[in-house]
């Protein structure tokens, strides 16, 4: 096999973030069979087979990034170190690792991928060869070592038993929804998907599901595993207040495992994700005080989750049916008093007559946009499933919707974390 990027040399050591990434970018896998043997591999020489902290996997079809968002705001809240790996990021290749909050430095990033790319080679000068991702991943247990929080965080990327977060031995498993999403992968039906989504599970570790009707494969992996599984609706429950609370905002409530708390405050991110998260903290070794969880809960926020950008621009990474329902569940509370218009813009391996389908009659114009890559679709493909104004990118579709827009108009963004990198990167909000 051909070399994919040199040994590590003074040359490497001098590397910027930016000259990495460069090089990251061009790994060609393209040939290399799925499978974490080389991340076991490669975990193994750097020590990262184990961390020296408590690890909580998440993954699921929607939900990972905001569960993990709430389950770190509530911990830092109570006053636990936490360290967060997520992907993919929106502008900046560093909000991919936060440790307490913040992201490392671009040096400490360099440190880690000079280290991951020292242990591709053995002592013979052979070579393992590593994906975007799995040589991404090893960067970031390489920092969360060298950092020690008292917990970690990791968001699955793409299904859970083959994907490369799952080489660490964790003490917690976390499954958020499951549905139909990258199904050349995963399987297309619920029961294939759930399977690949359980592959997270560790024998006789804690795991929460928050899923209300779990597939039964991911229930028979649970007890092929031992596992203490909890599920939403069976082991605990969460609702939503019918009236507003003493302080006239809207409320929640959670019981069941240990905890039964009621006018708790509505998050910024979806409370089914803020529940899943409370129940994942109650099976914890980690016994925070009510008012912790009532602060971290106000706290949490996910950048390109249902995010006000501007008096009239909102954007949100909803890039599949499920996502996109919840988007159109909360179009209501950012209306004003004039039109809803959105801009979207997607990817073609997405299912996109049935993501733009919940936001059909709720959005009053649409501005449909091209995206870049050989993954995206253009305006006219987004057109086949609704009608709308095309256009070459997401900034000329934004643009336009700006223009069209009057003062109580507001504007989403929605339909891939690329569109809304592109706006959050285009202007100075």
């Amino acid at each position: 096999m051909s070399r994919l990027v040199e040994p590590v040399s003074k040359l490497e050591q001098q590397r910027t973030l930016a000259d990495w990434l460069v090089v990251l970018e061009g790994l060609n896998m393209a040939h290399i069979e799925l499978g974490l043997a080389r991340m076991t591999l490669l975990a193994e020489r750097l020590n990262l087979l184990s961390l020296p902290s408590h690890v909580i996997t998440v993954g699921g079809t929607n939900g990972k990034g905001t569960t993990c968002a709430l389950l770190e705001s509530m911990l830092r809240a109570g006053g636990v170190s936490v360290g967060v790996y997520s992907s993919p990021h929106l502008v900046d290749y560093r909000e991919r690792v936060r440790i307490n909050g913040d992201s490392p430095a671009a040096a400490d990033f360099c440190a880690a991928f000079a280290a991951v790319e020292a242990a591709r080679f053995d002592d013979e000068g052979r070579e393992t060869a590593l994906t975007y991702f799995e040589f991404t991943t090893l960067a970031a247990l390489w920092l969360f070592r060298a950092a020690a929080p008292k917990v970690v965080l990791l968001e699955v990327g793409l299904g859970g038993r083959l994907d490369a977060t799952n080489v660490v031995a964790s003490d917690q498993a976390v499954v958020t929804t499951i549905s139909l999403d990258h199904t050349d992968w995963l399987g297309d039906d619920r029961e294939s998907v759930g399977f690949e989504k359980a592959g997270i599970f560790r024998r006789a570790k804690p795991a929460v599901c928050g899923d209300a009707n779990p597939p039964a494969s991911l229930l028979a992996h649970a007890a092929s595993l031992d596992t203490p599984l909890f599920c939403t609706g069976r082991d605990y429950t969460w609702s939503l207040a019918e009236q507003q609370g003493q302080a006239g905002r809207a409320t929640w409530s959670f019981h069941g495992l240990g905890l039964a708390l009621d006018d708790l405050p509505t998050p910024a991110l979806p409370v089914m994700n803020a529940a899943t998260a409370l129940a994942a903290l109650a099976l914890s070794p980690f016994a925070l005080s009510e008012q912790a969880i009532r602060s971290g809960l106000m706290q949490a926020n996910l950048t390109g989750r249902l995010q006000q950008i501007s008096a009239q621009l909102w954007v949100d990474v909803a890039h599949n049916p499920e996502s996109a329902e919840y988007l159109a569940s909360q179009l209501s509370r950012i209306r004003k008093s004039g039109r809803l218009l959105g801009v979207v813009g997607m990817l073609k391996d997405k299912d996109i007559e049935h993501s733009l389908a919940p936001l059909a009659d709720q959005l009053d114009g649409w501005y449909l946009a091209s995206l870049g890559g050989p993954r995206g679709a253009s305006a006219a493909d987004l057109a086949q499933w609704q009608a709308g104004a095309c256009f070459d990118s997401v900034a000329e579709a934004l643009a336009a919707a700006e223009i069209d827009a009057e003062e109580q108009d507001v504007i989403v963004a929605f339909g891939s974390f690329f569109t809304v990198a592109d706006i959050l990167a285009s202007k100075e909000w």
